[in-house]
């Protein structure tokens, strides 16, 4: 299959997310007033191309989670623009999304929670291929038997029920049943932070094997940015519902410029314990999606805090000696005098 170009003759992203805001109202009294609302997500902007991986980290609450269901429609979104292999999203009729819901998949955190318990594994993989008429009979127990054999799992477990398996085989049973549909954009959203350290290992060895054999993109969404560097090409940093620095992972974490990303970036465990440890710990507590702070949100949590960051908030923009290298952060983009 030929990737289609953008109008500069470039490779066209698979997936191109434009200012993307998703805003909770928040009620209250017997008639449901409006008092405010929780900004989730608050002007995101990414691309994603064709068998890559993009890292969303960032604390919890930060907005990551609620950015990957907004662009799959999980979440209706407050504004902003999802493309997907050029066809909006958003403007989808019922009909068209739901063809277009086969090439674009979840893997959920939790392993426990994502299942029905009243279902046997077969039963879940298969569900996929039955809603969407693509299999049945014969041809769908084979297909739910590859399935399984593909994560790792044997094809004798279909007919046994979620409760009987460990939280790693749960992981992938749910990577069987999101590959079901042959999809060509995954998100992956914190799939290994439920599961216990050496589980996790085996299962981005797993998707990363899956990547390499059938060209899917994730957009891999976790709060452990050691994790994160395993597996991503680039990395996004969110915090209280906005990406403040974006870049190629091998600079992102050999130089990272935002305050907020160098505070997560010290909190790493050392491989060794001689290497220097330089822990980096923000001010007070993250405040509250629902009043954020002016001009730019970490501001009061800021060890490197100045004038103008209480009051502007900081474009993210490229820094022009490292290519690709984004960052929101008024200490690296000063106005002329």
């Amino acid at each position: 299959m030929i990737a289609p170009v953008d109008s500069t003759g470039r490779e066209a992203p698979l997936l191109d997310v434009r200012d993307l805001k998703t805003h909770f109202p928040v009620r209250r009294g017997l008639f449901g007033r409006t008092i405010g609302h929780v900004r989730a997500v608050d002007g995101v902007s990414f691309s994603l191309g064709r068998g890559k991986t993009l890292g969303l980290v960032g604390e919890s609450g930060c907005g990551k989670t609620t950015a990957g269901r907004t662009l799959l429609r999980l979440i209706p979104a407050t504004s902003g623009s999802v493309v997907f292999e050029g066809q909006d999203v958003f403007g989808l009729p019922p009909a068209d999304l739901r063809r277009l819901r086969r090439h674009m998949q979840i893997i959920f955190q939790d392993p426990y929670g994502s299942l029905n318990p009243r279902m046997t594994v077969g039963a879940i993989i298969g569900e996929p291929l039955r809603v969407h008429r693509l299999a049945r009979g014969r041809d769908l127990e084979d297909r739910v038997a590859g399935l399984l054999d593909r994560v790792g799992l044997s094809p004798s477990y279909r007919n046994r029920y979620p409760h009987e398996f460990s939280g790693g085989q749960r992981q992938r049973v749910g990577i069987a049943r999101a590959l079901a549909l042959e999809p060509r954009l995954i998100v992956c959203d914190e799939p290994v932070s439920a599961l216990d350290v050496s589980i996790q290992s085996q299962i981005l060895n797993l998707l990363e094997r899956l990547q390499a054999d059938l060209g899917l993109a994730y957009l891999f969404i976790a709060h452990d940015l050691a994790v994160v560097s395993h597996i991503s090409e680039e990395v996004a940093v969110m915090y209280l519902g906005r990406i403040i620095e974006k870049a190629p992972s091998r600079l992102l974490y050999a130089d990272p410029l935002h305050p907020y990303t160098r505070c997560l970036m010290s909190a790493i465990p050392r491989r060794h314990p001689s290497a220097p440890l330089e822990r980096i710990v923000p001010r007070g507590e993250v405040p509250s999606a629902l009043n954020p702070p002016s001009g730019c949100t970490f501001h009061p949590r800021c060890p490197w805090a100045f004038e103008p960051c209480p009051v502007r908030v900081p474009a993210l923009e490229p820094m022009p000696d490292e290519a690709g290298h984004l960052v929101a952060c008024h200490l690296h983009h000063k106005e002329p005098s």
